[in-house]
């Protein structure tokens, strides 16, 4: 079956890569636990009380054989029993109080890690996004945090639990017999020493697992969004994306059974230690009674503190491959907190009469491929300037500059004669407006979408905004009215309805700076006449930037600028380009042999008759 080769992430636009900058060691990931260390200091307070109340059963099961049994005391062996009890429900308790305070910590340090990685993400630049998969980025955002769950709530608490009572345990054992102690202690060695290796390689294949995942994820979420969908089934491809997303499951199947896989020898290994190593003691201590040097309550106290040592240390073991292994996942939320987040000046815009300016600006998105190539334009406050072009011209590379979706390599890009990278750069978008061809709106209430733009509006705003949009007619013919959900992406509303919708959302947030970019290519001839017919309230007093296809819509533009190749070939009024028979008239004439410009004649009558197609009235800085 011959396969299709989708474009790689990296193979048309440039964007950071997650890399670390430092490296992921304890000190890092500790750094995580230091807002809790009061619930640490609680947990810490438990896990001492635990292990030192847990030596009572073997301590006492000797004072019972040697003394109380021994000297026939009823009295000491109901002490003796009542202690046991008492130490029992002590330790009870503490386990109850560190497991709240771990799941204190644990939950605590997930929000935190959920917060910090998503902030970061929503300070990072647009190319980060055009580089990645959405997919692998919801992967690290939800999947990677939860797996570090299970670390920090349990694997790291138990760490701590069983090296405590690890110690406790040979402290007692030295106490009672240091040389049953070296004994117990022989064992060891042989299973912590095949440690390193087994967890080397459980790092590497659970890396391999999260890389797998994240290809499955971002299979879903491209194919299984209501775009993706929609391309899958009209083009009847819904057999090949299950095809490849089985291949990818099938993968991960086999990664997932080596990771179970890896070190199971090592763990059977440890788990008969956990025999071989009382039974090694019985036969010293029974020696060791037999020829009178200890008692038959010491051999049996310290069988009873084995359990205390061994199966302490085979969990620690467990736990340190766990450890090694989810060094992999925080190393993956680390890589994405460590990229460089999107630039930002320190100046703030409190108000923009917005003249605009480009001066000698160079740009590219990937190297050797220029997509602007020394671009110098001027743009007065309240002008409305119109970018026209073939596709792939630079047109709306030029509007992104404008707003510092990027930054030009070379060049300068100025507002109101500052250059747009020493201003913060929220408080510069605060003051520019965009309208796309692609509406965006989120699967919620149309009010809440238009809320969106400025969350402080009132319901009297939200519907003055309608209204300028020719928008608040339609929006009151619906059952529910402003709290109509939309659907995902707004697909319940027609293309129309959503581009005015998109236009009242910017009325509402009273941009200075407007940005239309191919606004009504794509819609019939009655929406586009609402639009059209919005979009004149919406420019008035404003420097706009609009880039059309269809040039009658821009024919009243104040100034035109003519994009080829990156360059500002031509620019002037609609009249003079015509009359200079450059680039910009060789364009109107190729749209009127193909019927979708009107002939100058005829546009002359329909000017005339009721002004131009769009922008009918010159749009000139307010006041």
């Amino acid at each position: 079956m011959m396969m299709i080769k989708r474009q790689g992430d990296d193979e048309r636009f440039s964007g950071q890569k997650p890399k670390l900058t430092r490296p992921v060691d304890a000190r890092r990931i500790a750094k995580l636990f230091l807002p809790y260390w009061r619930q640490e200091l609680v947990i810490l307070s438990c896990i001492l009380a635990a292990a030192v109340l847990g030596l009572a059963p073997a301590v006492l099961s000797k004072h019972i054989l040697d003394v109380s049994l021994a000297h026939r005391n009823p009295q000491g062996l109901a002490t003796d029993v009542a202690l046991m009890i008492g130490a029992a429900l002590v330790v009870a308790l503490c386990g109850v109080a560190q497991g709240f305070f771990n799941s204190v910590v644990g939950q605590g340090i997930m929000r935190d890690l959920r917060i910090g990685l998503v902030s970061h993400l929503f300070a990072m630049p647009i190319s980060f996004f055009t580089s990645t998969k959405t997919g692998k980025i919801m992967n690290r955002v939800t999947s990677d945090v939860d797996n570090v769950e299970s670390v920090v709530t349990v694997t790291l608490s138990s760490v701590l639990t069983n090296a405590v009572i690890i110690v406790s345990a040979v402290v007692a054992m030295l106490a009672i017999s240091w040389k049953l102690a070296l004994v117990a202690l022989v064992v060891l060695p042989l299973m912590v020493a095949p440690l390193l290796p087994v967890g080397k390689r459980m790092y590497t294949v659970k890396k391999a697992t999260r890389e797998k995942r994240d290809e499955m994820q971002g299979i879903t979420q491209e194919a299984l969004s209501i775009s993706g969908i929609t391309l899958v089934k009209s083009f009847v491809r819904a057999a090949f994306e299950g095809e490849r997303y089985a291949r990818l499951a099938g993968d991960l199947m086999k990664a997932e059974i080596s990771l179970a896989m890896v070190g199971r020898w090592f763990m059977g290994l440890i788990n008969a230690m956990v025999t071989v190593g009382p039974a090694i003691v019985w036969l010293a201590g029974g020696f060791l009674f037999l020829r009178g040097e200890i008692s038959i309550g010491t051999v049996v106290a310290f069988v009873a503190l084995l359990a205390r040592l061994y199966g302490p240390a085979s969990q620690l073991v467990g736990v340190q491959v766990q450890v090694v292994s989810a060094l992999a996942v925080f190393e993956r939320i680390f890589e994405y907190l460590d990229l460089v987040r999107e630039p930002s000046g320190s100046r703030r815009m409190t108000a923009a009469t917005g003249a605009v300016a480009f001066d000698n600006v160079n740009f590219s998105y990937v190297p050797e491929r220029p997509a602007l190539r020394d671009v110098n334009l001027t743009i007065e406050p309240g002008q409305v300037a119109a970018l026209v072009g073939p596709s792939g011209a630079g047109k709306t590379t030029l509007t992104h500059l404008v707003s510092r979706f990027y930054d030009p390599q070379s060049g300068r890009v100025t507002i109101d004669g500052v250059d747009v990278r020493e201003f913060d750069v929220e408080s510069l978008r605060s003051h520019i407006g965009i309208v796309t061809q692609e509406t965006y709106l989120f699967h919620d209430t149309i009010e809440a979408n238009l809320r969106y733009a400025r969350d402080g509006a009132s319901h009297a705003e939200i519907e003055a905004a309608a209204r300028a949009a020719n928008l608040l007619t339609f929006i009151e013919s619906l059952p529910d009215g402003f709290a109509t959900v939309v659907g995902e992406r707004g697909h319940k509303l027609s293309g129309g309805e959503r581009q005015r919708l998109a236009i009242a959302r910017v009325l509402l947030k009273n941009p200075q700076i407007l940005i239309l970019d191919e606004a009504t290519s794509s819609l019939d001839s009655e929406n586009e006449a609402l639009i059209q017919a919005a979009f004149e309230k919406v420019m008035r007093g404003r420097t706009s930037l609009v880039i059309a296809h269809r040039l009658s819509t821009i024919v009243s533009a104040d100034v035109i600028f003519v994009v080829d190749g990156g360059r500002i070939v031509e620019s002037g009024k609609h009249a003079d380009l015509l009359a200079r028979d450059g680039a910009y008239a060789q364009l109107y004439r190729t749209q009127f042999e193909r019927g979708t410009s009107p002939a100058p004649e005829r546009e002359r009558e329909v000017v005339a008759a009721n002004g131009p197609p769009m922008m009918k009235m010159k749009m000139r800085p307010a006041g």
